[in-house]
């Protein structure tokens, strides 16, 4: 069985953003970066497969410039085979659309069985990517998968509204894309990082491949304006009873 998972390199949430000169994406001068959380739980998922099934083949796919390797080197590290690295400087104002492109034109010969996705990168948050994959290679999807399981067939569950679940059975080749909780992603161990130091990385250079055309566009990129403060009142437990009564009374219809 050969999987593909594919993932993004994204900015540590805990970094301190700032907006470019181009008021179209972060500055990425001091920001940290990560592999995209969702994506961890597709590669878990990948990677338990193969510890089941012992002949499954797993390569993992980023699109993105040369610090994306990063990302590529801890997925070899978590158990992935091999890495592929489609080089593309600009590929942070690129739409869904022209990823998925990408990665299908890429895929399209390489006869996968299934391909996982995050089921959306925490910086743009789309939740496209891996849906437009499976249409331009003409195969099944499912989306926001919650649990799968693998028995002489593929079982998995969506989580609905209302704290329902559906189960789906679907067949190869397919599309899966990773929710929250789906399993929990390992910690690269020493050895292991060891090994992927011998694992094989490829790069490509994304004009090889073929692409669409951008169908959005970001036209500007700011901070949200501030719509109010905050009021801290500061004293003894008496005096602030009081403080807080003479400002209810005179800003609120409260009292």
């Amino acid at each position: 069985m050969k999987v593909l998972v594919c993932i993004k390199q994204v900015p540590d949430m805990e970094s301190k953003f700032k907006v470019n000169a181009q008021n179209n994406w972060f500055d990425e001068n001091d920001l940290a970066y990560r592999i995209n959380e969702y994506d961890e739980y597709a590669i878990e998922q990948a990677v338990q497969l193969k510890e089941q099934l012992l002949d499954v083949d797993v390569t993992v796919l980023c699109v993105g410039p040369a610090r994306v390797k990063e990302a590529l080197k801890k997925a070899l590290a978590m158990g992935c085979d091999r890495a592929i690295h489609i080089q593309d400087e600009e590929s942070y104002i690129k739409d869904s659309s022209q990823v998925a492109s990408l990665i299908a034109d890429f895929a399209k010969d390489k006869s996968f069985d299934i391909i996982f996705t995050g089921m959306q990168s925490q910086d743009r948050g789309s939740a496209q990517v891996g849906v437009i994959v499976s249409e331009l290679l003409n195969i099944a999807c499912v989306s926001t998968i919650a649990d799968f399981e693998y028995d002489n067939g593929i079982t998995v569950k969506r989580e609905l509204e209302g704290g329902l679940k559906s189960i789906i059975k679907v067949d190869t080749p397919v599309v899966l894309t990773c929710q929250l909780g789906l399993n929990t992603p390992r910690y690269p161990t020493l050895p292991n990082i060891m090994k992927a130091k011998k694992k094989e990385l490829i790069t490509i250079d994304s004009l090889e491949l073929s692409s669409s055309d951008s169908l959005n566009e970001t036209l500007n990129f700011y901070y949200p304006q501030k719509s109010g403060g905050s009021l801290i009142l500061e004293g003894d437990v008496p005096e602030l009873a009081d403080k807080l009564i003479a400002l209810l009374k005179e800003k609120t219809s409260v009292l």
